[in-house]
């Protein structure tokens, strides 16, 4: 299989991982209620940023790794696996609260330099962020393409992905806001975002190392 097509699975699996409710999409929405569009705007580049941080470590790190130890690659695998199986549950949980895990109460930087600081930061301490460019993305590169450039390549993507996604947010946020300020949608979304997790750590136990 050719990185050519990879390339559309991946970019959708991207795409369902900036949509779950989470840390990310709650700074987003917080930013933009609370400092306005321009802020939320800083803070969406400040999280590519950080996305794109995660991807450089992983292609640094991972091309040395995973050619030398299988081994080494399957305890990151299972890591993987057990952190997005108990992600799942724990969101499951949270259907027990009126608005599930999708909330967005709490603080707003409104300053330009502090927003994007905190999309990076937002980002830098997202265990999500790091288990998807560690233990998943390598997963979409073909065996007979370049790891690291590989990597690289579908970070690319997946923060053009994650930043149209979020810039869409942000330009339809009144409306959007309306729709999420109910407990039921919430809830729902909780609900989808769980069950999403869950299958990502099934595709991820099934891989097999390059």
């Amino acid at each position: 299989m050719s990185m050519l097509h990879v390339i559309p699975g991946f970019a959708l699996t991207a795409l369902f991982l900036a949509m779950v409710p989470g840390q990310g999409v709650a700074m987003i929405l917080r930013q933009t209620i609370v400092g306005g569009s321009k802020c939320a705007y800083l803070s969406v580049l400040g999280n590519t940023t950080g996305l794109i941080i995660w991807g450089g470590l992983s292609s640094v790190g991972l091309s040395a790794v995973f050619a030398h130890s299988h081994l080494a690659f399957n305890l990151l695998k299972f890591t993987g696996v057990a952190y997005l199986s108990f992600l799942s549950i724990q969101t499951l949980f949270e259907l027990r609260n009126d608005f599930g895990k999708f909330d967005y109460n709490g603080k707003a930087s409104v300053k330009s330099i502090a927003a994007f600081r905190l999309g990076l930061l937002t980002n830098l301490t997202n265990v999500k962020a790091a288990v998807f460019a560690v233990a998943f993305i390598p997963l979409f590169v073909p065996k007979n393409f370049n790891l690291g450039i590989g990597i690289m390549t579908l970070v690319a993507i997946q923060s053009l992905v994650s930043t149209t996604w979020y810039f869409s947010l942000v330009a339809t946020i009144d409306k959007a806001s309306v729709i999420l300020a109910r407990p039921r949608v919430r809830r729902w979304l909780t609900g989808i975002s769980a069950t999403g997790l869950l299958a990502l750590a099934f595709v991820l136990l099934f891989t097999t190392p390059r």
